[in-house]
């Protein structure tokens, strides 16, 4: 079955507008096979006091973007996502420009998926790397 990638990213990020993902420019941007993009600008509103990129907003994009990446790849007409752990290595610093997130399965189970999540600069050099768990809960 061949999905519309462009309506599909254009769903996704509709579904942001009044959320975290909003408050923090969080767009998706591609879709693959395996795997979903997205990307956040670096600016005053998402450092930390010293004007570096805040970690815990890396992680609300990676947890963004892997819960999102479960919510397509799994059966979101009759499951809910939700991401029950999360751990984040941030490697390295960044103060401007984008931060993009990509998200893979380590396993896709029918209840547990399990998410390698990298955050790259514009630059491909790693930023944060990521690994989140999600619960998908049927809808009753």
């Amino acid at each position: 079955m061949k999905i519309d990638t462009t309506k599909l990213l254009a769903e996704l990020n509709a579904r942001c507008e009044n959320t975290l993902m909003e408050t923090l420019s969080i767009v998706y941007t591609a879709i693959g096979d395996d795997f979903l993009e997205a990307e956040m600008p670096v600016n005053s509103k998402v450092y930390q006091p010293d004007g570096v990129l805040h970690g815990g907003a890396m992680v609300a994009l990676a947890e963004s973007v892997g819960s999102a990446a479960s919510m397509i790849f799994l059966d979101k007409e009759n499951y809910y996502i939700r991401g029950i752990e999360i751990s984040a290595n941030h490697v390295k610093s960044i103060r401007e420009g984008l931060v993009k997130a990509k998200a893979k399965f380590l396993h896709k189970g029918r209840t547990t998926q399990v998410w390698d999540i990298k955050l790259t600069n514009e630059h491909g050099q790693l930023i944060s790397a990521v690994k989140l768990t999600t619960l998908a809960i049927p809808k009753k």
